[in-house]
């Protein structure tokens, strides 16, 4: 492997949290694997930040100084980090070409794709749900979903660093992506002819879930093989993003308890 992909893929696998808050949550829970607390040399010294320096030296974490605009590169967002940033290996973050290969041997495989979904807490909780239902990877593209910070993780209950998320540059790139790997995509639309619980699903499937707004984009509905909907009382036009989401990834379940009564 290349240097350059050795970095990118280290890179994937990182997500860097920024914010006195969060980054203390982040060190106080033993199950996250805290790489490297980044500090800004303009901190004042304050109850808070003392906690994070004692827990970080407690768990082994290098610790490194910055100036405040180096640190705001870091952090990618000067304006709320606090002068605090933490760098968090995710081993179930990676790039997606990599992650479609470490899924090729299994039988079954349902992903989730989410497609300009711009709220961050939606994106959360859309990844809370994917990864409670057993989804085995969640397409998150750079652009057009939110970036990877404090609100999503706040919407996902913590859930996102244990998540599948398998990264691409844009989520119709994603798309035809897992097409070319041999994936059925579906596309979740309130108009659709048949209904996510009635409809005979692919061995290996994509869904994609669009944004709030504009649903799904038309780059990626013309690379679908069907649309599904969700069935709803009269009156009702949408669902939440997150609530399709947990609707999808307990979709098998769903089915087979509707067939069984």
């Amino acid at each position: 492997m290349s240097d350059y992909r050795e970095k990118r893929r280290h890179y994937r696998s990182v997500l860097t949290v920024f914010g006195r808050k969060p980054v203390l949550e982040a060190l106080a829970d033993p199950g996250l694997a805290c790489e490297r607390l980044h500090l800004a040399t303009s901190n004042r010294r304050e109850p808070t930040l003392e906690r994070i320096l004692s827990l970080a030296a407690e768990r082994g974490v290098e610790t490194r100084e910055h100036s405040r605009e180096a640190l705001a590169r870091i952090s990618r967002n000067g304006r709320q980090d606090q002068g605090v940033a933490l760098d968090i290996r995710c081993p179930r973050f990676a790039e997606l070409d990599e992650g479609l290969a470490a899924l090729g041997a299994q039988p079954s495989v349902r992903l989730l794709a989410l497609d300009g979904v711009t709220n961050p807490q939606n994106a959360g909780m859309a990844i809370r749900s994917a990864r409670a239902g057993g989804i085995d990877g969640i397409l998150y593209a750079d652009r057009g979903n939110p970036a990877l910070g404090p609100l999503v993780i706040k919407g996902s209950a913590g859930t996102l660093y244990g998540a599948p998320l398998l990264r691409c540059a844009t989520a119709a790139e994603g798309v035809a992506a897992c097409r070319a790997a041999g994936y059925t995509v579906y596309t979740l639309q309130a108009e659709a002819p048949r209904d996510l619980f009635s409809a005979t699903l692919a061995a290996r499937a994509l869904f994609v879930l669009g944004g709030e707004t504009d649903g799904v984009s038309p780059a990626v509905a013309a690379q679908a093989s069907e649309a599904l909907a969700v069935p709803m009382a009269e009156g009702v036009e949408s669902l939440n993003v997150a609530v399709t989401a947990a609707l999808v990834a307990y979709a098998p379940r769903l089915a087979r308890g509707s067939g069984e009564r």
